[in-house]
C-alpha cells in the first residue's frame, strides 16, 4: 500500500457542494483569504510557495556532474534537465521538455506505471539515467527514447506509436534496453533494438516488467537486470492468468473507459514470476531455480560485482521469511546463503538498503535487533556495524546512503538524535564504534551519494525553512549548493512570512506507556478564545508523518482559515522499531484508532481548544481510519473526511494486506474486526467520503460497497466522486476545490471557526 503510504496531504482530492453559485462563491472567497494572507488558491498556483522542487538529483560516475530535473516557474508540475558542472561550477539546462517532447499521449501500461511512482501528475522528464562514461543521459520522453549528450547534442533511439518502458542503458553504455509490446528488447547504441524474449501467445505474459504488487507494494519497479559488462541480463518473466480481474470503470467527465484489471486481492492467486538468465540478444537462456514453493514473491534480484554470481531475494507468501539466493547464472542453479525471519508477531519488512562490495562481502539492513541498523557478512559471520557500544541502538537506520570502499567508511541516515529528525553519518567498517555525524540537527535530513561514496548530496528542511539541497564532501562539509532556495524577498513564499506560524512538538503516553509524538500549529492566539481543530491522521504502517521537516504551504493555508492543525503517530508507525510497529499484526483498524483517540483526549484538555469542534481527515489508509474513528468514539470527533478508504481488506491487494492481516480463510476474525463497512452504520457524526472514480489502488469497489451499505441503512452522509481521477485526485484547480470544499463542509456541520470572512465584508457566518 504505497500509494496509501503517499497521500496524506499530496492527495489534494476535490469535493463539491449543493450549494447556490453566490454563496459558492462567498465561501470561495472566504478560504482565499486576505492580501498577503496565505489561501489555497494560491497554494497550488505557480511557481510553487515552496520554492524550486528538485527530483531525481544523481551524480556521474565520474562525480563530475550533478544532474536533476527541475520544475518550471510557469509550471510547477513540468520538469527539465539540469546539469551542475563541478569543474566549472555553472549550471545549465540539458535538455528543455518543451522543444524536445512530441506531446504524444502516454501508453495505459506507462500512466499506470508513473502511478505506482507517484509522479503521474508531473510532465515533461521525469526519469533519465546517465551513461557509463559519464558523457551522455537516457531521457525518456513522451513515450520514446533521447540520448543527450553533454556536448549538446541530442539523438533519438526510438520514435514508434508503440511505448518503451523501464529503458536503461547497459553497465558499459554500449547497449539499450527496454520493454516494447510485453517484450525485452536490446541493441546497440546507434543500432535497431531488437525483441530478445519470446513472443508469447497470451497477452497475460510480459517479460521484463514488474508485476502490479512488486510496483506497487515492494519498491521494485522492474523486471529485468543487467549484468557488469554487458555479459548477461537476468529478465522476469511475469504470467498474470492466475490473477483475479476487478472491472475498474475509468469514469471520466466526457466517458467512461472500461479496464479488465488483475487485481491480485487479498487470499487470491498472485501472478506466476519465473527468472530466467540470457545473453544481450536473448541467446543461451536458463532459468533461475527459486525453489519448489512456487507461491513467493520474487523480492530483488542483484549481481555480484564481478558478474559471477546472482542474488536473488526470495519472500514466502506468509512475508515471514526472506532468503537470500545465490545463483550459478551459467545453470541457475541455487542455493540459500542466509535468511532473514521475523521476529514473532511481526513481519519482514523489504529494504533497498544493502550493498555488495568488490571483496564479496555485504553491507545488509536488518530488524533482528528489534531495531533496523547496518551489519557487514563476511565468511559466513554477521558483524553488527551500527546500535553497537555504550550509546546502544534503541534507533533505526532509515537508509544506506553509501559505502567508499576504498577508505573503508559507510554513510547512512537514522534517528540516532533525534527520533523526529533523521541525520547523516559516517562510521568506519574496521571501527564502527566510531559514529560521526554530518549534517546539522537543526534539520530534518535526506542524503544520497555517487557510486564511489565519495560525495554527498544532502537535502534537508525545518518548520521555517523549506527544502535545501548541497552538495558536501564526506566530512559533511557543505562544497556548494544545488539549491539553496533562501527565504529572501523574492522567494515565492516571502509575502507569506508575515503569517507564517511556528510548529510545536510534545509527547503523549500511548496506553503500553510508549511516548506517542504530537504536531501542533496555531493562529496567533487570543486570551480566552478557543479555536476548532484540524486533525489529520494516516495511522497506518511503515510512515511518520510527525517530523521536523517542512510541513508545506497548505498547512499553513489551513492554519490561516483559523483552525489549529494536529498530528499524533500511533503505534504502527515508523522509525520506532519492530515492539511499537508490531501492534497493527492481526488488528488493523485497533491500536491506532486507541492511539488517534488519546490525542483528541488530550486536545480536549487545552484551554485555546473547541472541543466541541475537533474535525478529523485522512486519506488512503487515513480515509479508512476516519470510518473506525468515528464508529468507535461518537461524539468524539465533530465530523470526519475519509478519502479514498479501504472498506474491507478483503479488497486490497495481496503483498500489503496479508503481511499484516494473514490470509482471509484463515484469519476470518481478523478480517472481519478490521472491517469498516459495519461500524460505519452506526456513524452519527457528519461524515464526507471521497473517491476517485478511476481508482486502480484502492478500487472504487471499496466505496461503493460503503455506500450501498450506508444508504440501505439509512445512515446520513455526504459524498463526492472524482470522474477520470485515480487514487491521487490532484492538479492546480482540483486541489483548491478539495480545500475550499473540505472546509465547506465543516462549516456547514458547524466545525467552523465563529468568521471566515473580514469584517470589513460585511459577511459574517457561522
Amino acid at each position: 500500500m504505497r500509494t496509501l503510504l503517499a497521500a496524506l496531504l499530496l492527495a489534494t482530492t476535490a469535493v463539491t457542494t449543493a450549494f447556490a453559485e453566490g454563496e459558492r462563491a462567498t465561501m470561495a472567497e472566504a478560504h482565499t483569504g486576505q492580501p498577503g494572507d496565505l489561501g489555497f488558491e494560491r497554494v497550488f498556483a505557480s511557481p510553487g510557495l515552496d520554492g524550486p522542487a528538485p527530483r531525481a538529483l544523481k551524480l556521474s560516475r565520474d562525480g563530475r556532474w550533478l544532474t536533476l530535473l527541475r520544475n518550471r516557474e510557469e509550471d510547477r508540475q513540468r520538469y527539465d534537465l539540469w546539469g551542475y558542472d563541478r569543474q566549472s561550477g555553472e549550471w545549465r539546462m540539458l535538455v528543455d521538455s518543451t522543444m524536445l517532447g512530441s506531446g504524444r499521449e502516454l501508453s495505459e501500461a506507462e500512466k499506470m506505471q508513473r502511478e505506482r511512482l507517484r509522479i503521474g501528475d508531473l510532465s515533461g522528464i521525469v526519469t533519465y539515467e546517465w551513461s557509463a562514461d559519464g558523457q551522455a543521459l537516457l531521457v525518456p520522453l513522451d513515450g520514446d527514447l533521447h540520448l543527450a549528450r553533454l556536448d549538446g547534442t541530442l539523438q533519438r533511439l526510438t520514435d514508434t506509436e508503440a511505448a518503451e518502458l523501464n529503458p536503461k542503458l547497459s553497465p558499459t553504455g554500449t547497449h539499450v534496453s527496454f520493454v516494447r509490446e510485453r517484450r525485452l528488447w536490446t541493441g546497440q547504441l546507434g543500432k535497431e533494438p531488437q525483441p530478445v524474449t519470446p513472443e508469447e501467445p497470451s497477452e497475460l505474459v510480459t517479460w521484463g516488467e514488474a508485476e502490479f504488487v512488486a510496483q506497487e507494494e515492494m519498491d521494485r519497479h522492474t523486471g529485468y537486470w543487467w549484468g557488469p559488462g554487458d555479459r548477461r541480463i537476468a529478465v522476469a518473466r511475469v504470467d498474470e492468468e492466475p490473477v483475479g480481474i476487478v472491472t475498474r470503470a475509468a469514469i471520466g467527465a466526457t466517458g467512461t473507459r472500461v479496464f479488465e484489471q488483475r487485481y491480485p486481492a487479498a487470499g487470491t492467486p498472485n501472478a506466476d514470476v519465473r527468472l530466467f538468465v540470457i545473453d544481450p540478444d536473448g541467446g543461451n537462456r536458463v532459468e533461475v531455480d527459486l525453489g519448489p514453493e512456487r507461491d513467493i514473491y520474487l523480492a530483488r534480484v542483484d549481481w555480484a560485482p564481478d558478474g559471477g554470481t546472482l542474488y536473488v531475494q526470495r519472500q514466502d507468501r506468509a512475508q515471514t521469511r526472506l532468503d537470500m539466493l545465490q545463483v550459478d547464472p551459467a545453470t541457475g542453479a541455487s542455493e540459500v546463503l542466509f535468511t532473514e525471519t521475523a521476529a514473532e508477531g511481526h513481519w519482514t519488512n523489504l529494504s533497498n538498503d544493502y550493498r555488495f562490495l568488490d571483496d564479496g562481502s555485504l553491507i545488509w539492513w536488518s530488524e533482528r535487533s528489534g531495531y533496523g541498523h547496518l551489519y557487514r557478512f563476511a565468511d559466513g559471520e554477521w558483524t553488527q556495524l551500527t546500535g553497537i557500544g555504550e550509546e546502544g541502538g534503541e534507533w533505526v537506520v532509515s537508509k544506506l546512503v553509501g559505502v567508499d570502499q576504498t577508505a573503508g567508511r559507510l554513510f547512512f541516515t537514522a534517528t540516532r538524535d533525534d527520533v523526529l529528525a533523521q541525520q547523516v553519518y559516517s562510521t568506519s567498517l574496521a571501527n564502527p564504534l566510531q559514529t560521526t555525524l554530518l549534517s546539522d540537527l537543526a534539520f530534518h535530513n535526506a542524503a544520497q551519494m555517487d557510486p564511489a561514496g565519495r560525495t554527498l548530496v544532502v537535502s534537508r528542511s525545518n518548520h521555517s525553512q523549506p527544502g535545501q539541497v548541497y552538495l558536501a564532501d564526506q566530512s559533511g562539509e557543505r562544497l556548494a549548493w544545488i539549491e539553496e532556495n533562501r527565504l529572501d524577498a523574492s522567494h515565492p513564499y516571502a509575502p507569506h512570512l508575515p503569517s507564517h506560524r511556528p510548529v510545536s512538538y510534545g509527547t503523549i503516553p500511548g496506553s503500553d506507556g510508549q511516548p506517542l509524538h504530537w504536531m501542533m500549529i496555531t493562529p496567533e492566539l487570543e486570551a480566552g478564545k478557543r479555536y476548532p481543530v484540524f486533525f489529520q491522521h494516516y495511522g497506518g504502517p511503515h510512515v511518520q508523518t510527525v517530523n521536523k521537516g517542512w510541513n508545506g504551504p497548505l498547512v499553513q493555508a489551513i492554519v490561516n482559515q483559523g483552525y489549529i492543525y494536529f498530528e499524533i503517530d500511533n503505534r504502527g508507525s515508523a522509525y520506532r522499531g519492530v515492539a511499537f510497529e508490531k501492534p497493527i499484526y492481526r488488528a488493523m483498524g485497533g491500536v491506532e484508532v486507541a492511539d488517534q483517540a488519546l490525542g483528541a483526549a488530550f486536545l480536549k484538555t487545552l484551554d485555546h481548544v473547541d472541543p466541541d469542534k475537533i474535525a478529523t481527515y485522512g486519506w488512503s489508509y487515513g480515509g479508512y481510519l476516519t470510518l473506525k474513528k468515528l464508529a468507535a468514539d461518537p461524539g468524539l470527533y465533530a465530523a470526519g473526511i475519509s478519502g479514498a478508504p479501504v472498506t474491507r481488506w478483503e479488497l486490497y491487494d495481496t503483498h500489503y494486506t496479508e503481511r499484516y492481516m494473514g490470509m482471509p480463510a484463515v484469519d476470518t476474525a481478523a478480517y472481519a474486526g478490521a472491517a469498516a463497512i459495519e461500524g460505519a452504520l452506526a456513524i452519527s457524526d457528519p461524515l464526507l467520503v471521497i473517491h476517485g472514480m478511476a481508482d486502480d489502488n484502492v478500487v472504487f469497489e471499496n466505496t461503493t460497497e460503503l455506500v450501498a451499505a450506508m444508504q440501505g441503512a439509512a445512515v446520513p452522509f455526504e459524498m463526492m466522486l472524482y470522474p477520470g481521477h485515480t487514487h491521487r485526485v490532484a492538479g492546480p484547480r482540483i486541489s483548491v476545490h478539495l480545500w475550499n470544499s473540505i472546509f465547506d463542509f465543516l462549516d456547514r456541520n458547524g466545525v467552523g471557526p465563529t468568521c471566515l470572512v473580514p469584517q470589513s465584508s460585511g459577511t459574517d457566518r457561522p
